[in-house]
């Protein structure tokens, strides 16, 4: 194999892939079956990094890194491009979105190259074709939260948006009010769902206008409510406590206490 690391995995998928001596799992795939193992070892890469661990960390990025790999040893495969093309289409991306760093241009600020760095990416929709909407080029893949606080960030661009997070909030409260009104009024679940998801909706964009991840922020309050769950479970299991609704709310105060 070759000296290279890279050239190293590289032969490594090559020989998986091999029609007669490869493995046959390995061959059997394609990109469709593969892309859920993508999205998987990105989410895993994200989770090393939430815990802290930087060995497990090295070992996602590899992988992650397979997972490239194998996309373009399958795409090699087809004609359609290789491993290298891949590389040198982001570094070439990468410098032609940076021209502070690569060129003459001049940005002073985090705030300015988040502008310049979605210019761009306009620019190239535009060029590509691609660019009818300021919307275009949101993924349909993307969890669906993080999905919808990117769409609400693109109609921000062009001035659809609430002046601040106040106006966030009373929204909320509006689509909190129609959840109670379709209750009472006893509708089906589909009206519920449509209301429901639009409080989550402005959920994404509040999380947007006070500069938070809502991804991030839902996966801190779930680790959060299943770390205080886990103690609630303990203490019930060591006094007995079934499914008396009072008496697990009163332990789950206790514990929230106990972390403050």
């Amino acid at each position: 194999m070759s000296g290279r690391p890279i050239d190293a995995l590289l032969d490594i998928m090559a020989r998986l892939r091999d029609p007669e001596r490869g493995c046959p799992w390995d061959r059997e795939q394609n990109f469709s079956t593969i892309a859920p193992y993508t999205i998987e070892e990105a989410y895993e890469v994200a989770d090393a990094i939430e815990r802290g661990d930087m060995a497990g960390l090295k070992d996602e990025l590899g992988d992650l890194l397979l997972q490239v790999v194998f996309h373009a040893r399958m795409a090699e495969e087809a004609g359609l491009f290789a491993f290298d093309d891949v590389a040198n289409a982001i570094s070439d991306k990468m410098i032609r979105r940076h021209p502070h760093v690569f060129g003459d241009a001049e940005i002073a600020s985090v705030a300015a190259q988040n502008e310049a760095w979605e210019a761009h990416k306009a620019a190239e929709r535009a060029a590509s074709g691609s660019g009818q909407s300021v919307l275009d080029g949101v993924a349909l893949a993307f969890p669906a939260l993080l999905r919808a606080a990117k769409i609400s960030r693109r109609a921000a661009r062009i001035g659809f948006d609430w002046p601040d997070a106040r106006g966030v909030i009373a929204k909320m409260n509006e689509e909190v009010a129609e959840i109670e009104a379709e209750i009472a009024a006893g509708t089906g679940p589909d009206r519920l769902e449509d209301e429901v998801g639009d409080l989550l909706f402005a959920t994404a964009s509040l999380a947007r206008k006070l500069d938070i991840e809502p991804e991030t922020a839902l996966r801190h309050a779930t680790a959060k409510f299943e770390r205080r769950f886990r103690r609630v479970e303990a203490l019930a299991a060591e006094r007995g406590i079934g499914r008396d609704l009072d008496a697990l709310e009163a332990l789950w105060q206790q514990v929230k206490q106990d972390e403050k």
